[in-house]
């Protein structure tokens, strides 16, 4: 059987099932407690074919297996699965296939793209493209076949995010992150943000788009803005919805600073979900911001996020992934974080 056809049929197996029980929280609580981290590993730079495998851009773990799906940011794309993280850092994880992003005769796909958000849904993998500022590299929300890896269709990002003088997003700003937010009764939302400021924008604030997936397809609207470190290189790198079901739903952001020669900064942001009917201009400011460097995560270059597996306390996890940009001095790192709990906190705060 081709590599091709077996990479399908494995990856028809990896869906990400309808919740049934409300997850345990994802937070510490109280905030500062903070998180433990209790695992750490790597990735081998070979995949399941034995070719160069890295540049690992978002991820996405799916429990019922013990499958972690990561997106590389290759020039084509791959998306590539991994099993055993319930056993990080006691034993290697071992790859299982990888799948290659490719165009189909009703969407072509550029000669590169620049994978670096994921949500996997269904039938489909969603793909936030990071753009150049050219025709050629455009900024795209991709729906890919899930089973087969072709490309359904490509959406424009709205017009004020389109390059032009002075405005739009910046080469290689973005958007890198992609996050699916699920209520019941509603419709879903993948939730998408600049890496760094529109080039019209202030700084210190990026954008978060919402695209409703409604039966005729993706409707995209502004939702808010929000605030990061000043200061030159901070970037926004991935998001994540935490604690949906509770009263207060929040973002987490993975924000990620870099300063030559071999300088990596790495903060966790807590921020509070927006509401649809507020004010897109409205910037809203973290409410808590753990560093993750202090945490004891290495200086690299931290761009994925998902929820890890349960703990055996029943803790909730969060999983964390570098992208090595393809470089012998970096690594594909993994870390497993577990939030601090306190006995007084309430279960859903």
């Amino acid at each position: 059987m081709p590599p091709s056809t077996r990479a399908d049929r494995r990856m028809k197996t990896m869906v990400l099932p309808l919740a049934a029980v409300a997850p345990p929280p994802l937070l510490p609580c109280p905030a500062e407690a903070g998180w433990e981290l209790v695992a750490r590993g790597r990735l081998s730079r070979r995949g399941a074919n034995g070719e160069p495998s890295g540049g690992f851009s978002a991820a996405n773990y799916l429990s019922e297996t013990d499958a972690l799906l990561l997106l590389s940011d290759a020039p084509q794309g791959r998306v590539s699965a991994w099993s055993g993280l319930r056993q990080l850092g006691r034993v290697p994880l071992r790859p299982l296939f990888q799948l290659d992003l490719k165009g189909s005769p009703s969407a072509p796909l550029p000669a590169e793209i620049d994978g670096e958000g994921l949500v996997v849904l269904g039938d489909r993998l969603w793909v936030a493209s990071e753009g150049r500022r050219s025709t050629d590299r455009p900024a795209q929300l991709l729906a890919f076949d899930r089973a087969s890896g072709l490309l359904e269709r490509a959406y424009p990002l709205p017009d004020d995010w389109q390059p032009g003088p002075g405005r739009g997003l910046g080469a290689n700003k973005g958007p890198e992150s992609l996050a699916l937010l699920r209520r019941t009764g509603q419709a879903d939302v993948l939730l998408m943000a600049s890496e760094s400021p529109l080039l019209q924008d202030p700084p210190g604030q990026v954008r978060l788009l919402g695209w409703a997936l409604t039966p005729s397809g993706p409707v995209v609207r502004p939702l808010a803005r929000l605030a990061i470190p000043p200061g030159d290189g901070w970037g926004l790198t991935d998001l994540l919805v935490v604690d949906a079901a509770a009263p207060a739903p929040g973002l987490l952001a993975l924000l990620r600073r870099f300063r030559p020669p071999d300088q990596w900064q790495a903060l966790l942001a807590h921020y509070p979900l927006p509401d649809g009917r507020a004010d897109p201009g409205v910037v809203l400011e973290p409410i808590r911001q753990w560093d993750l460097i202090a945490a004891g995560l290495p200086p690299d270059n931290w761009e994925a996020m998902t929820p890890g597996p349960s703990q055996a306390d029943g803790r909730a996890s969060l999983l964390l992934a570098s992208d090595d940009n393809f470089s012998a001095i970096q690594d594909n790192h993994l870390a497993l974080l577990v939030p601090r709990r306190s006995g007084p906190c309430q279960p859903n705060r």
